[in-house]
């Protein structure tokens, strides 16, 4: 540490510099597996080994409820895997479950309520919370075990395949508040991340395919080997099979991943967002639905209507737009929103105001990443109101195109 130095402030008086760096450095393993909570496997146990001190610890599970619905022997098989591995475990109560969805985020009520059963449980910072749901319930979960005591040991099991390939392994939490996506919220990195896709089974349709959007959007941007990939997967994807999902889940989380831990910016400091492409516009789109429009299918519309854009740019070749929108087709996703053709007061388009939000959740410049050729990007600090009006009514056209 560099000794403190005197400096002359306004007025005269002397004042003295402190400089001060603090160094922190995060690991947390992501896992790939099948039926994490069969007998013999001991990975959720063996976990607890990266603590650095002996068991057993303190572990207390929160359900999403519509995992509980799809798995009613769940809270019981997640006690039973805990006793059995009594050397790593020991329950700290009933299993909490927490509404599943969107609903989850929106009040402040199932976060207060997770808060209220940690203390309860009377976890200390060396114990324990293992989140099971998808990503709004592992939003909350996270954010509340990162409230508690500055932060306990979660492990999230994402099950939904947008939360195992995007929300469920970075490093974010949150709630929606004052209109806001994610109004508050923390960065927290999980202590480890377990993708079972036993879980994707029993996923609803639009959950199902709705996660493969944040496939398509981070190989838009990163991976045109994976873009093609998807492409040509797109109708196994759409017809529920599980293997090429979980090819797709691994490869758009790893993506995800390598992006958090190289980008020089994992907590979000700067005002580049590359992995929220498309995402400017799908956010404004849920408020605008009421959140009756899930994420990955508003993400889905957010990627096409930027898309266009950068074709009108001459970002993009008119083939390229073609082969995303295609893509995005085969693997039913939509491409198109009458919510986007909804006007303010103004007489904008409401989804513009989604810029405005955007910038307030990045802070600094607006930036938004726009694809230039399928799996390389670029930054832009404007989008042009027109132009947006332009790309809204073409979106339209196209999507309505045989």
């Amino acid at each position: 540490m560099d000794m403190p130095r005197p400096t002359r402030a306004k007025g005269g008086f002397r004042a003295f510099q402190h400089p001060m760096r603090v160094d922190v450095s995060y690991t947390y393993p992501v896992h790939f597996c099948r039926d994490v909570l069969s007998p013999r496997n001991r990975l959720l146990p063996n976990l607890t080994s990266l603590a650095g001190e002996p068991g057993p610890f303190k572990v207390l599970f929160f359900v999403d409820s519509g995992v509980m619905e799809a798995f009613p022997d769940l809270s019981e098989a997640l006690l039973c895997h805990a006793r059995r591995h009594k050397d790593a475990f020991t329950p700290a109560g009933t299993v909490q479950v927490v509404p599943g969805g969107e609903a989850a985020k929106m009040t402040t009520e199932p976060l207060m309520t997770a808060l209220d059963a940690m203390a309860r449980a009377r976890l200390c910072r060396h114990s324990f919370v293992v989140a099971v749901g998808g990503g709004s319930v592992l939003d909350v979960v996270g954010l509340a075990a990162s409230l508690v005591h500055r932060g306990l040991r979660l492990i999230r099991m994402p099950t939904t395949v947008l939360a195992q390939c995007d929300a469920g392994v970075g490093v974010k939490n949150g709630i929606n508040a004052y209109g806001t996506k994610n109004f508050i919220g923390a960065f927290a990195p999980p202590f480890a991340v377990v993708n079972d896709s036993r879980f994707l089974t029993t996923l609803p349709r639009e959950h199902w395919i709705g996660g493969v959007a944040e496939a398509f959007k981070v190989a838009i941007i990163k991976d045109r080997r994976f873009f093609s990939w998807l492409s040509k997967n797109a109708g196994n994807l759409a017809a529920r099979d599980l293997a090429a999902m979980e090819h797709a889940v691994k490869k758009a989380a790893l993506l995800h991943l390598t992006h958090i831990a190289s980008s020089g910016d994992p907590f979000e400091f700067g005002t580049a967002r590359p992995l929220d492409f498309g995402h400017w516009s799908a956010h404004r789109l849920e408020v605008l639905s009421g959140y009756t429009l899930g994420h990955g299918l508003a993400v889905s519309i957010g990627i096409a209507l930027d898309s266009v854009y950068a074709e009108l740019c001459g970002l993009i070749s008119h083939s390229e737009l073609t082969a995303i929108l295609s893509a995005l087709a085969a693997a039913g996703l939509p491409a198109f929103s009458p919510l986007l053709e909804a006007r303010a007061s103004d007489g904008k388009l409401a989804v513009i105001k989604g810029l405005t939000d955007f910038r307030e959740h990045l802070g600094g410049e607006l930036t938004v990443t726009l694809p230039a050729g399928i799996g390389k990007k670029i930054e832009v600090h404007a989008m042009d109101d027109t132009l947006i009006e332009q790309s809204v009514a073409r979106l339209k056209d196209l999507a309505a195109a045989p």
